[in-house]
This record gives C-alpha cells, structure tokens and sequence, in this order.
C-alpha cells in the first residue's frame, strides 16, 4: 500500500492475524512465519496481520519486531494488504515502528500507551502525534486486554483523524458495538477484533474481523466468514458453533498458546511460545488433539488433519 487512500480501499475482508513461532530456544522462525503466512493467503483470506498481542510483541525487541516487518513484507509483496501491529508503553518506539511499517507498505496497528492512569486527553494527543509519521495512515486498536479500554466517544474523536483508516474493536459489548457500527459506520473501517463472537458486529455492519484461531483452523473460520459475507446468517452461525469446543479450550488455556498447540498438531508451523508464556503440558495438548479430531469428522468444517 502507498498511501492512506489506498489503505482504505483495501482495508475490509478476514484478516489471518499470524501467531509468531519460536524456536524452542526462543528465536523466531522466520522461515515457518513465510509458510504461516503463505498457507493463508493460498485460502483466500483477505490479508494478515503481524506482530500483534497474541504475535507476541511485549516479548520482543524493538529490533526484532522491525525484521519481522521487513520480512513479511518481503514474503507478501503485497498480494494483501498488512497490518502491522507498532503498539507499545514507549512513545519512542511506537513512533519508529509505526514510521517503518508504513513506509514499508503496511498499515500500521496502534493500542494506547499502557502506562497507568493515562488520561483520554493524553491518548487522544498520542494518537494526533504518531498519526502523521505513517505515510499509509494507522489503524487504531481498542484492546481491552492491555488495561485500557477506549470510550465510544473516545473512538469518535480518534475517527475524526485525517490519518485514521479504522478502528480494531476489541470491546464487544452490545452498547459499543452498536454506536460504533451507527456511528463511525461509512466514515472508518471498522474491524472486529475477535473470532469468538464476530457474527454480531458483522451483522451490525462491520466491515471485517481478524482472527488468530484461524492460524489453527483457517478452512473453517473463512467459510464461516465467507458465509455471512453472502448473506448466508444461517449457516455462518451453524459453522460458527461447529468450532465451541476449541474455543472453550481457548479461553481456558489462553491464545495463543492454544493456537500454536493446534497448529502443531495439524503440521503446521506454530512453533513454542516466548517467555513468560510457557508452551501447554501434553494432557491439554490431548484435550485439543480430540477437538480436532471431531472437527475432522464434520463435512461442513472441511478440515483435515493432513498437513
């Protein structure tokens, strides 16, 4: 992408958000991301996104999230659009990272600062300082998971940014998703933020959803997209309860951990988890091996447990 326009126009669809495997040593595989990201967009998903929360970026360098950057980049060569994930604590390096991922083509993925007690004024001006440094504009990302949950009238004066392409929600509660969806709606992309629950936001109006389980079950999760895309509600929400299960075991065992277990067990490359996340013991990883089994016997999940 070259500029925010262009960011625009192509910021819509299923997003794979791609888990980062590392060694058991803890080094990134950078030849396991390519194939990660490769299988996913030979599915027809929409783009990815790299190096967010559950790609484990509060565990890595400022140096290593910019290799990991330039090298996803180098591997899509922009056959989808990219969302970078430049979020961070330190003002200097959201800076950088967000600068970089734009000039590197992607559309670069900012949280709030998670410092304590910062105010909606100082994470407004925060947003309005790094904003202008991304040549291909910034995605803005609500993610309740770092302790700060932004407001509904905090997302609109966030939207109200000349640089602003959309908005990640992470908060779903009925109340925020249906402002937002009537509000913002047509003004800024509005991205669900989790493939938990992403069947309301999708029918309230959202304009796409990124997803981490589908590093574990990428057939599934995009025809149940696909689905609601052609305006088949009926059988999104069957495919969407096909997959409970996994998502039971997700919630109790924590993504990506329990993404990266599957991923193994299906061939694929999820690698370890970097500290202080610890891989999961071999009975959950039974418990999910069983879960995928019984997928594998549904027709409608077209998964198989072939690599």
């Amino acid at each position: 992408m070259k500029n925010i326009e262009e960011s625009r126009a192509r910021l819509k669809g299923i997003f794979n958000i791609t888990v980062t495997p590392f060694t058991p040593a803890g080094e990134i595989d950078k030849a396991g991301i390519a194939r990660s990201v490769e299988r996913v967009i030979g599915l027809g998903y929409d783009g990815v996104l790299i190096g967010g929360t559950y790609g484990e970026f509060p565990a890595m360098s400022t140096g290593e999230r910019a290799d990991l950057f330039r090298h996803v980049m180098d591997v899509v060569q922009d056959r989808v659009p990219v969302m970078l994930c430049s979020a961070g604590s330190d003002a200097r390096v959201v800076r950088e990272l967000t600068e970089l991922a734009g000039d590197l083509g992607g559309l670069p993925m900012v949280t709030p600062p998670f410092v304590s007690e910062v105010t909606d004024e100082q994470i407004v001006s925060f947003f309005k300082d790094i904003a202008p440094v991304s040549k291909t504009g910034i995605l803005v990302y609500n993610a309740p998971g770092i302790g700060i949950t932004l407001a509904p009238d905090v997302l609109e004066r966030l939207a109200d940014m000349p640089e602003a392409v959309g908005i990640k929600q992470g908060d779903l509660s009925v109340t925020a998703i249906d402002r937002i969806a009537n509000r913002l709606g047509g003004r800024i992309r509005l991205f669900c933020a989790s493939d938990l629950a992403f069947l309301g936001p999708m029918m309230a109006g959202f304009d796409g959803i990124s997803s981490t389980n589908s590093c574990a079950l990428p057939e599934l999760i995009l025809e149940t997209y696909r689905a609601l895309e052609r305006g088949d509600a009926h059988s999104a929400r069957d495919l969407h309860r096909l997959w409970y299960d996994f998502r039971a075991l997700a919630r109790r065992h924590g993504q990506p951990q329990t993404t990266k277990a599957a991923m193994n067990l299906r061939g694929f490359d999820g690698g370890s988890v970097r500290l202080p996340l610890r891989d999961l013991p071999e009975a959950v990883k039974a418990e999910i091996a069983a879960v995928l089994g019984k997928l594998a016997n549904e027709p409608s999940a077209r998964l198989s447990l072939a690599a």
